[in-house]
Order: C-alpha cells, then structure tokens, then sequence
C-alpha cells in the first residue's frame, strides 16, 4: 500500500490566516515562505488540528476580528476529504465512495509525530534512541544487553584495580634468590646437631676403649712372663681396637650451629620470597580475570552490534550506541540540519508506514543547500513535507502576506497559484 499524503488543502479564518489555497508537491519539499506574524504557522497548525483532532485545535482557532467560523478543507491522496467547518468545528471525514467517518479513518495513517516533528527533535538524544529502539522491537534485549555490559564493565574496572594494587605490592616486596624455598625449621636443625653430637659421643667411647686395652697391653707387657696366654688374647684384641679406630672421623656441627644462630634471618627471606611469588600470582589471577571479562564485554558489544544489525532500520547509517541515537557514527548534535530532518522523518515513515507526510515549522536556521539537500531526499524516498520559513525567496513554493497567498484576493483565485519549486530546482 502507498503511502498517503495531502492533495490539497484549503483553510479559512484559523489564527491568521484569512483564506489560503495550497496544492503541496506529493514528494519533495513545499516551502510556505513570507516574513513573521503573517500567517505561516498557522497553515501548519490548521493542518495539524485537520488530521490530528482536538488535540492540536489552537487555543483561539478561530481568526481574531472574523465573524465567519474556521473553515478547513483537505483531500488526501487515497481520496478521503477532511473538513472542519461551521460554530463548531466539527470532524468530517467522506471517504472515496462517499461514506462519512469520522477521526478513526483519519488515526489509521496519521502518525502523531508527523504532526509535531519538532516535538521528536527536541527530544534527548537518549529519548530518540528509545523511540527507535521501540519502533524496530529490540529496545527490551538491547536494554539487557548494556545492563549486562555495565554490570561486567564495573567487575572488570574494580578487578582491574585490584590487579594493578597486587602488581605494585608484588613489585615492591624484596626477593632473597640464596634464601631456601622453604622457611627452616629450628628443631631439625637441633635433631640433627644431637645425631651428630650422639655419633661423636660413639667415637669419644671408642677412643676411650682403645686407651683402656693400651692401658691393659703395658700392665701385660709387665706381667709377660706370667701372662703369655693373656697377653695373646688382650694383643689380639688391642689388634682390633686399632683397626677399628683407624678410620675414624669426627664430624663439625659448625654449619649446623650458624644455621640455628641465623635461623631468623633466614626466615625472614624465605617470607619475603613466599609473600612475593603469592603476591605475583594473586596479580596474575586477576589479570586472567580482567581479560576474561573483557572477552564478554566484548562479546555482548559484538551481540548489540548485530542485534541493530538484523533490524529493519528505518534509514541506512541509523543506530544506538552507548543509548544514544545515532546516524553514520555521528550523535544528534553532531549530525547536519539535513541529517536531522532525513532522520526525524524516517523515523515518521517507521511508527506508520501508511504516513507519508509530515510538518515542519521554522525552517528558517536551514541553509538553501540544507534544504536542497532535504528536498532531494523526500523526492528519492517518495514523502512529502510541508514546512515553513521566515523568507520571501526563490525556495519558497507559496509566499503568506497578511493571512493571504502572496497576489491572491480570494481563494477561488489561488487555485491556479501551483507550488513554484521543488527540491532541487532552485
């Protein structure tokens, strides 16, 4: 189905327009030109109140020192007539086969903002964005997604400092490499100094027994004659104790009594060690969970990449970042007159497709390449917008002059007054 625009519209005695007769260009831009308090305003607000309905009716509609109610006209592009005339306004809305109906017929494929554009554009970068999120039904998973994002950023940055505190107390602990790996123990040092001190203790009684048998051997020698088979047996053991004696060798506990004299000191470098490599490795976990978090932090960017990426966009470039809206990377404020319009109008023709209109109040800040540039667009899409600026230029497809088209005296005379430019051709 095409979408529906304004044919023609006529509009009488609303605010201060007197009697104007305009046929807007179907695709493009239709520029109602002239200076201020003229008029021009009010044609877009009569046009609002037509299609929108009570809501939009000015609070003094009708045209100060006129004595002839509001008188409205409008025929769209699928052949419905909307009219608002006599005391009290009232709706009438006669489709192509005749029939009457009423502002249900006109909310089918009037899309609000159409209506108050300016009202979208004024809005906060992170209202635009929700609106768009809305519109291509992804707004609740994108919204988990950045909750998502923002809860493993915050992990991450407190884990990142904590990394960064460890790497800094492991840097500044001091490293003994002489010092053991383990802290010694007192008391096996002192076990083995015993053991060494008993098996000195063994030797001290065999050197004992050796003097004892030399000690027996001279008394022998005394008593040889009398002792010959004694003084064979007591040789034979003296014969022995020297054999075992022979290879004897005491072993020194000096190392063994240093190490327990320094054992603190020691100590000391091996905590110093152990405290360093912990500190090392607490760093070193949570670096490894830094990473990891970066990995899924980047993995859910990636899914909201992707996420807009299969949406049906109501314009190629447009997208959210960081919950702002966005067009060819660029934010609200940063984005050209012309892009602004494109977008807001974009978004107009997603909320209802059935839309192809909207008005646009003041356009008088826009440059005349601003405007070309937006004129073409409309073209290249198939919309229409009518809009307003303070000028009296060759870009203006009717000028207002006193609540009157520019020339014209009565409205049955404006009827041949056909817009005289279009985007593109000025």
């Amino acid at each position: 189905m095409n979408n529906i625009k304004i044919n023609k519209l006529e509009i009488e005695n609303v605010k201060r327009v007197k009697a104007v007769k305009i046929e807007p260009t179907a695709n493009g831009l239709t520029v109602i030109g002239g200076k201020n308090r003229q008029g021009k305003t009010s044609v877009l607000d009569a046009i609002a109140w037509a299609l929108g309905g009570d809501r939009y009716k000015p609070s003094e509609a009708q045209r100060e020192g006129s004595v002839i109610p509001p008188n409205l006209h409008i025929v769209m592009s699928n052949g419905l007539v909307v009219e608002r005339k006599g005391k009290n306004s009232d709706l009438k809305v006669i489709d192509p086969d005749g029939q009457k109906g009423g502002q249900q017929l006109l909310n089918d494929f009037v899309e609000q903002l159409a209506l108050d554009l300016p009202k979208f554009m004024q809005s906060t970068s992170k209202e635009k964005a929700n609106i768009l999120l809305q519109i291509i039904g992804v707004g609740n998973r994108l919204a988990e997604l950045e909750l998502k994002e923002n809860e493993l950023y915050n992990q991450r940055r407190a884990i990142g400092q904590i990394a960064d505190q460890k790497k800094k107390f492991a840097k500044e602990q001091p490293y003994y490499p002489d010092a053991p790996k383990e802290p010694i123990s007192a008391s096996k040092l002192i076990k083995q100094q015993q053991d060494i001190l008993a098996r000195n203790g063994d030797n001290e009684r065999k050197r004992q027994n050796l003097l004892y048998f030399e000690a027996q051997a001279a008394d022998i020698q005394k008593r040889i004659n009398e002792m010959l088979e004694k003084q064979k047996s007591i040789l034979a053991d003296l014969e022995i104790a020297r054999k075992s004696a022979l290879d004897l060798h005491d072993e020194s506990t000096g190392e063994l009594e240093e190490n327990i004299s320094n054992i603190e000191t020691i100590n000391v470098k091996v905590r110093a060690n152990l405290d360093k490599d912990k500190a090392e490795e607490d760093a070193q976990g949570y670096e490894n969970q830094y990473n990891k978090l970066t990995t899924q932090i980047s993995d859910i960017r990636q899914s909201k990449i992707d996420l807009l990426k299969n949406a049906q966009l109501p314009l190629e470039g447009l997208s959210v970042e960081d919950g702002e809206l966005t067009y060819n990377g660029k934010k609200w404020d940063c984005m050209s007159g012309s892009d602004q319009l494109k977008v807001s109008t974009a978004m107009v023709r997603k909320l209802n497709p059935k839309c192809g209109f909207v008005l646009l109040d003041k356009l008088e800040q826009m440059d005349l390449d601003t405007l070309q540039e937006f004129g073409q667009w409309l073209e290249q899409e198939g919309l229409q917008a009518i809009a307003t600026r303070v000028s009296t230029g060759d870009e203006c497809s009717i000028l207002i002059e006193d609540g009157y088209a520019a020339g014209a005296e009565k409205i049955e005379e404006q009827a041949e007054a056909a817009p005289v430019w279009k985007a593109g051709e000025f």
